[in-house]
């Protein structure tokens, strides 16, 4: 686009499927287009056979799955930029990891390992090297660390029951560094971790199925209950990536990528989000491209992601921020400044002027180098833009094969009811042992009594024989005898 208005003919930009692994940025300013936008990149992925997992923070995702309806402004639209339209859904799985209905995703507290475990709680050095011993406790004795009633029973065996035997075998441990971790897993709770804590653990390999016709399948997770919580965002968010990395192979550069991710309201990621959890995000966005996986974080303003991820983005689509306010121009001018310079455009103008579906696109090029900014009118999605209704929802889970697979309640012994009988036999062993005690003790005192009275109670004979009279008369027959 140039002044406005779309540039004639087949000046159409298109993106190297080879660089859709080294992340992207959708940014823009409210209803100014960004779900339309990743709704149209999701459409293409699948059509060329690539999965697609969708963080759905507002709700506004699931209708990818129905046709479109063609209206007179997208054929207009089409017209514009000459470019054929059709209609057409897309193969969803609508997935949850809290009260909504849906694919349960879920991940054990063992499979966090103690040092990711730690981060996600922002402990400290000393409160992490407590998390480590109870991880090793439970490695070394056979409990399961499934959930987060598992871990809490441990670390109250640990300070009260098994204080003793974990001092003998670790070292001792301070009860204010336990206490200081159970507050933190009670914090986490309340933003509803147990129901993402638990069995049977997600799959990463379910999230890259292809469906018979050739189109990968849209994973959408639904999260519009959790905005308000952060930090289980940021817990399950950093699960996911971890687990994708470790299990994913290496690709080195593919000629496509093996799963795109789209990570809606991605500032909710970094919000109260503690230095240690962000540079292990940062980390793993580095990393996670030479798996064949990419990341798009979508957000209103660039400044809400951190510069050292910022730096990793090869893709930007910048949607119109809006100038209200004199820091809103300073966030422009800023913004501006992350795009490379170009000959057509005042970037920091243009970008306050551009129209719903409209957006600013700079890609990398099949050599890795960034493309010239260009002002873009988009294309409308094929598939239904808007929401399913509840009745296609239900209808959707109901015949999900994973929805079977996952949503089964497991709750198999784990260290919780281990610990549980371990406490209970010991508690029955000492209740015996001081019943026994107790008996004994009895016993004594019964037989020291019936010594007594058997000591105290004289034969009647030897009564009679030891009498005062009975001596008197004895020693009166005997001198009788003497003086005869």
């Amino acid at each position: 686009m140039l002044n406005g208005a779309p540039v004639g003919g087949e000046a159409h930009v298109n993106i190297a499927l080879k660089t859709l692994n080294r992340h992207g940025l959708i940014a823009g300013a409210t209803g100014t287009g960004k779900t339309k936008t990743i709704q149209v990149l999701s459409e293409q992925l699948s059509q060329n056979g690539i999965p697609v997992l969708m963080m759905d923070i507002k709700g506004d995702f699931s209708g990818i799955a129905m046709p479109g309806v063609e209206q007179p402004f997208i054929t207009e639209r089409h017209d514009k930029i000459n470019l054929g339209y059709e209609t057409k859904g897309f193969p969803v799985e609508l997935m949850t990891i809290s009260r909504q209905n849906g694919v349960r995703l879920r991940a054990t507290v063992s499979e966090f390992g103690p040092v990711l475990f730690s981060r996600i709680l922002d402990l400290n050095d000393t409160q992490g090297g407590v998390v480590a011993v109870i991880f090793k406790y439970c490695d070394d004795h056979h409990l399961p660390l499934l959930d987060l009633k598992d871990f809490k029973k441990v670390l109250q065996y640990i300070t009260e029951e098994g204080k003793a035997e974990i001092e003998k075998e670790y070292g001792r441990i301070s009860t204010s560094s336990t206490g200081s971790i159970l507050r933190k897993i009670i914090e986490l709770e309340q933003q509803g971790a147990d129901l993402f804590f638990g069995e049977l653990s997600f799959d990463i390999n379910d999230l890259m199925r292809i469906d018979e016709n050739g189109n990968g399948y849209v994973n959408i997770i639904r999260l519009t209950d959790i905005q308000d919580k952060p930090k289980l965002f940021s817990t399950f968010m950093l699960s996911l990536l971890a687990e994708i990395y470790s299990t994913m192979p290496e690709q080195g550069d593919a000629g496509r990528p093996e799963l795109v991710i789209f990570i809606d309201e991605a500032h909710l990621i970094f919000d109260q989000a503690s230095k240690a959890l962000q540079d292990q995000i940062e980390t793993i966005v580095k990393l996670i491209r030479s798996k064949g996986i990419g990341i798009y974080f979508i957000t209103q303003n660039p400044q809400d992601i951190p510069a050292g991820v910022l730096s990793q983005l090869g893709l930007k689509i910048q949607h119109a921020l809006r100038a209200f306010t004199a820091n809103d121009r300073k966030a422009i001018k800023m913004t501006a400044e992350n795009y490379p310079l170009s000959d057509y455009y005042k970037t920091d103008e243009v970008i306050t002027q551009l129209g719903i579906g409209e957006a600013f696109v700079t890609a990398l090029n099949e050599k890795g180098i960034p493309t010239p900014l260009v002002a873009t009118m988009l294309r409308a999605p094929m598939s239904r833009m808007d929401v399913l209704t509840q009745q296609e929802i239900d209808s959707h889970i109901s015949g999900s094969k994973l929805a079977k697979k996952y949503n089964e309640v497991i709750d198999r012994e784990s260290a919780f009811e281990i610990l549980n009988q371990k406490i209970t036999a010991a508690e029955e062993a000492a209740a015996a042992q001081k019943a026994e005690e107790a008996q004994q003790k009895e016993a004594k005192q019964t037989t020291s009594k019936s010594t007594s009275r058997r000591s105290t109670a004289q034969d009647p004979v030897v009564k009679v024989l030891t009498s005062a009279t009975f001596i008197r008369g004895a020693l009166g027959i005997l001198s009788k005898m003497f003086k005869k």
